[in-house]
């Protein structure tokens, strides 16, 4: 599967995805010890919503456009409001800011970041997108490469996300290999693993993998339409080890508001389970 992100920015995956991590980033501040965020495939930034590759698959119209044109009401609301902030200050609904410029939005002057990105232009683009910050990097490295290097912080605090394009055979294989290396370094860290689920199965096996070796694991999908063949996709999901102590009571609040705005039809659902091992 092709996943780049610039072809399906603004989607139903990312303002699941996106809306978890500022969740948990919003978790993260309520220290005042600096945290540290490291993006293992961060992209270019900012997406021109109207541009070649977004305006191709128009998935952002059944996404993050969705809940800006018709915002989502009572808790589950206030909950995206932190998220839908920082897309608006991003420039949407023209732009839509991936997940590094989320997470710089969120930062505060003691925290710190690395975002991993191996294309060498969308590295370029990253650090454009991200200004002159003395409190972030873009660094260009194989994700991979740069989570064995990057953890753990020195601050001790802090989430990685691990967010590939899955256009490789092996990349379950890769970020389960990588996933388990960082925990051995750094067991306390959150680590948020994204994944397009279009093999249940897969999906399935990666998560219970991962929970064989992780003491606390939560797994999350989004369905907005039944799985057809030939459509595009239709659940994404998330393993969130180590998840803050209050995310899973807020996804109970934003996972059934997400299914109704978001759902493109028939089989719309959602699934939460928490897990870890034995």
């Amino acid at each position: 599967m092709n996943y780049r992100h610039e072809f399906h920015a603004g989607n139903f995956a990312d303002v699941l995805k996106h809306a978890a991590l500022t969740r948990a980033l919003l978790y993260l501040r309520r220290k005042d010890k600096p945290f540290r965020v490291i993006d293992t495939h961060a992209g270019a930034g900012l997406y021109d919503l109207a541009g070649p590759e977004a305006a191709r698959s128009n998935e952002a119209k059944d996404g993050i456009l969705r809940l800006l044109d018709d915002p989502v009401p009572g808790a589950a609301g206030d909950l995206l409001a932190p998220y839908l902030e920082a897309v608006r200050a991003a420039g949407a609904p023209k732009f839509y800011p991936g997940s590094p410029l989320i997470a710089q939005a969120l930062m505060r002057p003691q925290d710190r970041a690395a975002f991993c990105e191996l294309l060498p232009q969308a590295a370029q683009d990253l650090r454009r997108a991200l200004g002159r910050d003395p409190r972030v990097k873009a660094i260009e490295i194989d994700g991979y490469t740069g989570l064995k290097a990057y953890v753990p912080p020195v601050e001790r605090r802090g989430l990685v996300l691990i967010d590939p394009p899955f256009e490789r055979r092996d990349e379950y294989e890769r970020a389960f290999d990588s996933l388990q290396a960082a925990l051995r370094k750094w067991p306390g860290g959150t680590y948020m693993v994204w994944q397009p689920v279009k093999e249940p199965e897969v999906a399935a096996a990666f998560c219970r993998a991962i929970a064989a070796e992780a003491p606390d694991c939560l797994r999350v999908d989004l369905q907005v339409e039944a799985p057809q063949p030939g459509r595009p996709l239709a659940r994404t999901g998330l393993l969130i080890v180590n998840p803050p102590y209050v995310l899973e009571q807020e996804l109970q609040i934003l996972l059934p508001a997400l299914t109704l705005a978001l759902a493109r039809g028939p089989g719309a659902e959602f699934f939460m389970e928490r897990y870890g091992a034995a």
